[in-house]
C-alpha cells in the first residue's frame, strides 16, 4: 500500500483527488495540506511515502517546499502535479528534489502510473525535458541561495524593506543582493529580474 500526502490549495480539487485515490486499490491518502506550512507539518505527522505537490500554494511555492524537504530524514518521493507545461518548471522540480512530474490535464490512469512509478523510485517526467535536465548550468546556477531567495521575492512584487524584515537582513544588504543578481544575469533592473523569474520558472504569474 503506498500513503500518500495530498498539497493543494483547492479544497474542491484535493477532494476529488482522495476520492479518486483512495479507490485505486493500493493507494491510501494519509494526510492532505492547503499551504506550504501545513505540508511540512502533514509530513511530519504522517510520514507519507510519495506526497502529490501543487507548485503554487498561497504561502510558499511548492519549490520552498522541496527545497525544506532536502532537510527532513523521512521526506517522502515526490510527484509534483501542476498546470504549468513549460519545461523550465519540470527542469527545476526535478533539480529540487522531485521525482516525478505531472501536469493537470494528464488522464487519471496517467497519474496513478507516476505515482506507482515513483514509489517503486523511477523518475517520471514529461517528454522533451531530458535535455533541459542534461544541461550543466541552469540559467541562474551562479546564484548563490540567499541570491536567489531575493531574486525571487523582487520577482514577487515584495520591496526590499519587505524581503529585509521577512529574511531578518538589512535593507542595504538585500540591495547588494539585488545587485549581485542583475550582475550575474546580465539583467537591468526589476522588470527584466521579473521576465526572467517568470521564463524560467522561479515564480508563476
Amino acid at each position: 500500500m503506498i500513503r500518500l500526502g495530498l498539497s493543494e490549495d483547492h479544497t474542491i480539487v484535493r477532494w476529488a483527488l482522495r476520492e479518486a485515490l483512495n479507490k485505486a486499490g493500493d493507494i491510501d491518502v494519509v494526510g492532505e495540506a492547503g499551504t506550504a506550512e501545513e505540508t511540512l507539518k502533514m509530513i511530519q505527522d504522517v510520514r507519507p511515502d510519495v506526497l502529490l505537490l501543487d507548485i503554487t500554494l498561497p504561502d510558499r511555492s511548492g519549490f520552498d517546499v522541496l527545497s525544506d524537504l532536502r532537510q527532513i530524514d523521512t521526506a517522502p518521493l515526490v510527484v509534483v502535479l501542476t498546470w504549468h507545461t513549460e519545461p523550465s518548471y519540470t527542469a527545476r522540480a526535478i533539480a529540487a528534489g522531485a521525482h516525478g512530474y505531472v501536469t493537470k490535464s494528464v488522464s487519471p490512469q496517467d497519474l496513478l502510473d507516476a505515482i506507482r512509478a515513483v514509489s517503486r523510485g523511477e523518475q517520471v517526467i514529461p517528454p522533451g525535458v531530458e535535455a533541459l535536465l542534461e544541461q550543466s548550468e541552469h540559467p541562474a546556477g551562479a546564484l548563490t541561495a540567499r541570491e536567489q531567495q531575493v531574486m525571487e521575492m523582487l520577482a514577487r512584487g515584495l520591496t526590499n524593506r519587505e524581503i529585509a524584515e521577512h529574511l531578518q537582513i538589512s535593507i542595504k544588504t538585500v540591495d547588494t543582493h539585488r545587485g549581485h543578481v542583475l550582475k550575474k544575469l546580465g539583467l537591468r533592473n526589476n522588470s527584466e529580474l521579473t521576465r526572467f523569474a517568470v521564463k524560467h520558472g522561479y515564480v508563476a504569474l
